[in-house]
């Protein structure tokens, strides 16, 4: 299982989701450019240390995270408000790609189009979205939760 973003566009929503990561042992890919300099004291502040603790790749576009995906690489599942399916009925894989896109924009049809599956968080009626820091924990937990992909917690 991996967490990739996809062009991130708020530090601290960046910096919450690499400490997820960190603390539920996911890889992360990010995906440029970002909207802020990745360095940015925002995103470290959200991070806090964990950032140290998580195995992350940067790529510098899409398609060079495409190319660095490669052949045999697990589906890549797209958190999308345009979504059909709700994460709660669809069958993860433990070498699933969870993509979430940009605060302000989503993905752009591209990426919807490369995605081999979408999936949303269903929500009250005239609800748009939820931070996308708090919909990629709901996915991931569920997706580590239907695999058996949780770390083993310490004695």
């Amino acid at each position: 299982m991996r967490l990739a973003l996809f062009e991130p566009d708020i530090p601290q929503n960046a910096g919450a989701m690499l400490r997820l990561a960190a603390c539920l042992e996911v890889p992360v890919d990010v995906i440029e450019p970002c909207g802020f300099v990745f360095s940015d004291r925002r995103l470290r502040r959200a991070g806090m240390d964990y950032l140290d603790r998580v195995a992350l790749r940067r790529h510098v576009s899409w398609p060079a995270f495409l190319a660095a995906r490669g052949d045999g690489m697990g589906r890549l599942v797209l958190l999308t408000t345009g979504a059909e399916t709700p994460y709660v009925a669809f069958r993860f894989h433990a070498d699933d790609v969870l993509l979430v896109g940009r605060e302000s924009a989503g993905v752009p049809d591209t990426v919807h189009a490369a995605a081999d599956a979408r999936v949303h968080v269903p929500m009250a009626a005239g609800m748009r979205s939820l931070n996308v820091a708090v919909a990629a924990a709901m996915v991931l937990g569920e997706a580590l939760r239907q695999t058996g992909g949780f770390p083993e917690e310490a004695p």
